[in-house]
């Protein structure tokens, strides 16, 4: 559901990671970027909102939504992600977690449903 979001909002490069295998803090990395501050804020506002109304899922934190370089928001089993281009370049979460499963956005209705909401959310 986030990256379909990220998506409706014309966010770009959207991928998800599947990082269950690699860690056990967190099951699945949300990673977009956006053009804008008022682009990165909206689609962060919008997300929170989806989450809490349609699922009834509370972010736990939120970080760097000020700044809006990167803004990190973490509802426990997903961690979203949301860059100016620039940024993302430079921390290249993709290779700093190269170990996890990039899942296809066509695909991500298809994850095993054995990590309960979890892929759901990350969708």
């Amino acid at each position: 559901m986030a990256a379909r979001l990220i998506i409706e909002n014309k966010g770009e490069d959207v991928k998800i990671l599947d990082l269950r295998e690699v860690t056990q803090a967190f099951d699945f990395f949300v990673i977009g970027s956006g053009t804008s501050r008022r682009q990165l804020h909206s689609i962060s506002d919008e997300i929170d909102d989806l989450f809490e109304k349609e699922l009834g899922d509370t972010r736990r934190s939120v970080s760097g939504y000020q700044e809006s370089l990167w803004v990190v928001l973490d509802y426990g089993d997903v961690v979203i992600h949301l860059f100016e281009p620039e940024t993302r370049e430079f921390y290249a979460l993709e290779d700093l977690w190269g170990n996890g499963v990039e899942i296809s956005l066509e695909d991500s209705g298809k994850v095993e449903a054995t990590s309960s909401s979890a892929e759901k959310d990350a969708e």
